[in-house]
């Protein structure tokens, strides 16, 4: 039984061109199942979510975060009586439009595209993938998803000006998205803050010691461990505490919306989106706690000299591909070169980069550009 204000799929809005149901999965497991089987989600799996593969192979990917983000927000959303089959495709689908090299490429992809009076967001270019340049079916461009993913896709991390986003006009860009595409930038931050301290110390980037003194949440709960296990091996204990982070920043995301909807007497899917802020929350003291997680991270780990050159890497790699593409459109593939003639070379040149993988790009550079693509190689 969903909650009388979950997104029933029985009233979605639909498809841009409309399908006939399936037999046995509703439109929300199709497009589910679309986003995992199409190209793009497949190349998650060559593309850095924090740290390029060339430091660790411990390090999460793009796909494996993806993974952990869909059952973090399957779990939440079951708990909260919400529509998982959605939760669960827009957790798959929402970091699809990334381009390579994790933060360092989308900030470089994005630097370059300024200079051309455009910008680069990853959520909209996800918006453009399953739109447009997935080709899977005779009968129409794209993945042909149902309204209420593609809305989730570009509202569940942000929200949209009307007025400088006309082109989104149909994605009710004056209303809060439903709560199972609220879930999904909370269930992500849980993915990602766990996940990252876990890597920056499988990784040796990070110390125990440094985690214990930076991170007051995992100083609680690894004396827990300390004294639950006193004989474990100190990643176990590291891994309990993790483990401790995990539940507490889950558990009370489920509480306090919970209690968010009481207090402001939500009853309807209509009430959640015309309610003056998104009600999917963490309560103030679990949003300090998350807040010291990242700041920690930023701090020592992101911002790691360890990491640097590889980031210098990424951002020139990424720039020098875009400005010789620009200057040599006949480098382009066939494909892109057609495209070109219908939007803007920018676009089209920065639409090339943002799939690309790691891996491939790099061969790119090196093809085209004549230089070693990482100069800066991380200790394994």
């Amino acid at each position: 039984m969903l909650a009388a204000y979950a997104v029933q799929v029985e009233h979605s809005r639909g498809r841009r061109f409309p399908e006939p149901q399936h037999p046995y999965r509703n439109d929300f497991q199709r497009d589910r199942d679309r986003v995992i089987h199409a190209r793009a989600f497949r190349r998650l799996e060559d593309k850095t979510q924090v740290f390029t593969r060339r430091y660790s192979d411990h390090f999460r990917n793009r796909l494996t975060h993806t993974i952990e983000v869909a059952q973090i927000s399957r779990t939440v959303a079951g708990a909260l009586g919400l529509n998982v089959d959605l939760a669960e495709a827009l957790a798959l689908v929402h970091d699809l439009g990334h381009p390579p090299f994790g933060h360092a490429g989308e900030k470089a992809l994005d630097s370059v595209m300024r200079a051309h009076g455009l910008f680069f967001d990853h959520n909209l270019h996800a918006l453009r993938i399953v739109e447009d340049f997935e080709q899977r079916y005779a009968a129409f461009r794209g993945l042909n998803l149902t309204f209420e993913v593609r809305e989730g896709i570009i509202k569940h991390s942000r929200d949209y000006d009307a007025a400088k986003h006309p082109e989104l006009a149909e994605y009710l860009l004056d209303q809060r998205p439903p709560l199972e595409a609220q879930l999904i930038d909370l269930t992500d931050e849980i993915g990602y803050n766990t996940a990252d301290l876990d890597d920056g110390y499988e990784a040796h980037l990070l110390t125990l010691d440094q985690v214990r003194a930076g991170v007051p949440v995992f100083e609680y709960f690894f004396r827990q461990a300390e004294q639950t296990y006193p004989d474990a091996a100190e990643k176990l204990k590291f891994n309990e505490a993790l483990k401790g982070i995990f539940n507490r920043l889950a558990g009370d995301l489920i509480t306090n919306t919970q209690a968010r909807l009481q207090q402001a007497g939500t009853a309807t899917l209509a009430d959640i989106r015309l309610h003056k802020e998104r009600l999917a929350a963490f309560s103030a003291e679990v949003e300090a706690d998350r807040k010291q997680i990242k700041n920690f991270l930023y701090e020592n780990l992101y911002y790691s000299p360890s990491l640097a050159g590889e980031k210098d890497d990424a951002e020139r790699i990424v720039t020098e591909l875009f400005t010789y593409w620009m200057t040599t459109p006949s480098a382009l593939p066939h494909y892109y070169q057609e495209k070109a003639g219908q939007d803007s070379l920018p676009r089209v040149v920065c639409d090339y980069i943002a799939g690309m993988t790691d891996h491939f790009i790099i061969e790119q550079y090196e093809k085209y550009c004549g230089g070693k693509g990482f100069k800066h190689r991380g200790h394994r």
